[in-house]
């Protein structure tokens, strides 16, 4: 039986909800196809944003030749055979579209052998993936494709699908669907209309009545979208470091959670409190490292889920105590100046002297001794460098 959310895939514009930035009238993606003038394009957006849905509507209102194939279940045998279908479509002077769903599942090799004929416009690519491209896409492909981002679906869209939906399947349904239900899950979707979809399925397969209950003991919990390798893993750990940094105990501890929740190791969360501790918080509480590196141990020692309340009181009290980027700052100075500078000579006087031809060359000669003499003359950085202050 075919799936609902396929059974009322939109088949045009018109039918197409949401991304309106990238479908709207008079849109980069609109005018390509009414002027029958497409280039390579890869889109990128959370699961049940629309990407397999725009390729199939390209597909229905272009001349060009469409293949489809999915990179979790296809290799370089497959892509020849679309190479060599392209070759003889250019001949007639046919366009063919490859749509490659899950784009990042394909190694290196196999996406550098779509690169020659992208470029000389043989091969239209739809590559569609939820994996940040700059990260799991070849920089080479990234620059011969425009990149079109899709933006998680409002509960207002949603809402419309699934009305939209129900026109279609009520007719042979004797059930009724009640506006707080959809609204329900909408909510309990995530953006994600392919979960909202088969939520509405299989509550109307349920043969009972529809209720809140129903719904989420179908959803069993609101579904996370976390992908620990991708963008979301570095825009969630920036967030939680800049609530911190903000003061904001309470928006550090949410993002903490949705990490957490999200299936994160603790211990990457702790490292990078270790590093929170002297980055941000620094001299104005040396405590803060001693504390993070006891709740790093902890995390070590216990693990999920008992290490989480650890955590939480670890990114509480870091958001809530002083703040000094005196270490950090005069970190970086130095490290400009090594750079700039090379390996500069260890002034003579404080050098260390063990053997005879070393003192002889007036190594550590004329040292002041800090516990006995007065050292305030004494010179300690390269003569370079002399007086230089990093704080």
């Amino acid at each position: 039986m075919q799936p609902l959310a396929d059974l009322v895939r939109p088949i045009n514009f018109d039918e197409f909800v949401g991304q309106e930035k990238i479908v709207g009238s008079g849109s980069f993606l609109r005018r390509m196809i009414e002027n029958e003038n497409l280039s390579s394009m890869i889109f990128w957006g959370p699961p049940g944003t629309g990407k397999t849905t725009l390729a199939g509507i390209i597909a229905k209102q272009t001349k060009a030749e469409f293949i489809k194939l999915s990179a979790v279940s296809s290799g370089k045998k497959d892509l020849l055979a679309v190479i060599k279908t392209a070759q003889g479509n250019s001949i007639w002077k046919k366009k063919t579209i490859l749509f490659l769903d899950e784009i990042h599942r394909w190694n290196k090799v196999q996406q550098d052998a779509l690169l020659p004929y992208v470029e000389n416009g043989q091969l239209v690519l739809i590559g569609a993936t939820t994996e940040n491209p700059s990260f799991e896409v070849n920089s080479a492909l990234i620059s011969r494709t425009r990149v079109l981002v899709l933006d998680k679906l409002t509960e207002q869209n949603l809402e419309k699908i699934l009305k939209q939906a129900l026109k279609k399947v009520l007719i042979k349904k004797e059930v009724q669907v009640k506006p707080e239900i959809i609204k329900i899950i909408a909510e309990l979707s995530n953006g994600d209309a392919r979960m909202a979809l088969n939520t509405l399925e299989i509550s109307l397969n349920q043969n009972k009545k529809i209720t809140p209950k129903l719904i989420r003991e179908i959803l069993q919990k609101s579904h996370l979208y976390y992908d620990k390798k991708g963008e979301d893993h570095y825009n969630i750990i920036s967030a939680l470091h800049k609530s911190m940094r903000g003061g904001d105990a309470h928006a550090a501890v949410y993002w903490l959670v949705r990490m957490l929740e999200g299936g994160e190791d603790p211990l990457y969360i702790a490292r990078r409190l270790v590093r929170f501790a002297s980055e941000d918080v620094g001299l104005a509480d040396n405590h803060a490292l001693v504390l993070t590196n006891t709740v790093f141990e902890a995390c070590h020692k216990i693990g999920m889920p008992e290490c989480g309340v650890s955590l939480t009181q670890c990114v509480i009290y870091l958001a809530k105590t002083k703040k000094s980027i005196l270490a950090y700052e005069a970190y970086n100075q130095a490290q400009q100046d090594v750079k700039k500078f090379g390996n500069l000579p260890v002034p003579l006087a404080i050098r260390n002297a063990p053997t005879k031809l070393m003192k002889d060359l007036g190594y550590g000669k004329n040292y002041q001794y800090t516990p006995k003499e007065d050292s305030s003359s004494q010179q300690y950085l390269p003569d370079q460098l002399k007086n230089k202050k990093y704080f």
